[in-house]
């Protein structure tokens, strides 16, 4: 019983030490939380002044880690028509990798991607629409012994209808996120930033 307790009271002890923070690590916190104030600012329209943080010092190199992190995060799959957020995040980053040529060419891949997917979700979604009017069509002729009675069908009110379109969706956010996540982390290697 001994040994359970020095053993709890050497967790206790740990645990204790790893809730107390350096005034360093706060400070360091405190610049990368500065980074991503700028960039919520930035995403929001607003005019934002990297200039400070394009010089390679201690605290601006902790303030990009915020800006880029943030950033990387507002690069997601659209889910609707309008990109402007992601759009604006990318330019965001190059504006801290000063317009690179390997960046511009992440980018371009990155919104190659996005507009595929746009186009692959709608074309999907008429394919699934489709086939399930089909079937319903095709069951209401069963049930009713004729065909064509004029009835519009409309799939998507039926809860069959969502939740196929929802685990299809899934699948296709999956495939499309990773790609994505692949060109994130190359420009997070490029900034040397941990995402």
């Amino acid at each position: 019983m001994a040994e359970i307790k020095s053993t709890l009271e050497k967790v206790m002890e740990r645990a204790a030490s790893m809730g107390h923070a350096t005034q360093e690590e706060i400070a360091a916190e405190e610049r990368v939380k500065d980074g991503m104030r700028m960039s919520a600012d930035y995403l929001q329209g607003k005019e934002v002044d990297f200039s400070s943080v394009l010089e390679p010092t201690s605290s601006s190199v902790l303030v990009k880690r915020g800006l880029v992190q943030a950033f990387l995060r507002n690069i997601v799959l659209p889910r609707d028509e309008d990109q402007q957020r992601t759009e604006r995040a990318m330019q965001g980053l190059l504006a801290l990798g000063k317009e690179s040529g390997d960046l511009l060419s992440i980018f371009k891949d990155m919104k190659g991607i996005l507009d595929n997917y746009q186009q692959h979700k709608k074309e999907i979604y008429q394919q699934v629409e489709d086939a399930f009017r089909q079937q319903m069509e095709q069951s209401m002729a069963q049930q009713t012994g004729q065909a064509g009675l004029g009835m519009k069908v409309d799939p998507a009110l039926h809860p069959k209808f969502q939740e196929e379109w929802s685990r299809i969706k899934a699948d296709l956010d999956t495939q499309y996120n990773q790609a994505i996540s692949q060109h994130k982390d190359l420009v997070a290697q490029r900034f040397s930033v941990t995402v």
